[in-house]
């Protein structure tokens, strides 16, 4: 990596976990590193649970929309999050890969995403302290 970070984030539906990872990146890092989500088979909306659990930690994910996964997008990430799906993540040679096995958020009620948002976090504060030097 040269210069600012990116971290890429995909998971199926790019409505929950990928866009929590995202929101946690953008709230402890700032502009130190570029951000991107996406999915697969992006969903319609964000999670209304996950954004309901972010806003309790002061963290605003309701604007985000699911995006779908361009390959150009992978290409130009230093680093690819995958958390959940599986063969439908391209392989790009010379990336850094990450797969997080963190439970799907979908169909959970806000008390069971908060556990989820919890375990995102931690794993985006070791994240930047791989990233940046100086840590989050």
């Amino acid at each position: 990596m040269s210069g600012k970070p990116s971290v890429l984030f995909v998971c199926v539906h790019n409505a929950g976990r990928s866009q929590m990872a995202a929101g946690w990146l953008r709230h402890l890092a700032g502009d130190r590193v570029e951000v991107r989500s996406a999915g697969s088979a992006p969903g319609d909306r964000v999670n209304p649970a996950a954004v309901a659990a972010m806003a309790e930690v002061g963290i605003d994910i309701a604007g985000q929309t699911p995006t779908k996964l361009a390959g150009e997008t992978a290409e130009s990430s230093d680093v690819i999050v995958t958390m959940g799906c599986g063969d439908a993540c391209p392989v790009f040679p010379g990336k850094r890969y990450e797969d997080w096995k963190i439970e799907d958020p979908a169909g959970k009620g806000v008390d069971a995403v908060r556990p989820i948002r919890d375990e995102i976090r931690a794993r985006i504060e070791n994240l930047l302290t791989e990233l940046l030097p100086t840590g989050p």
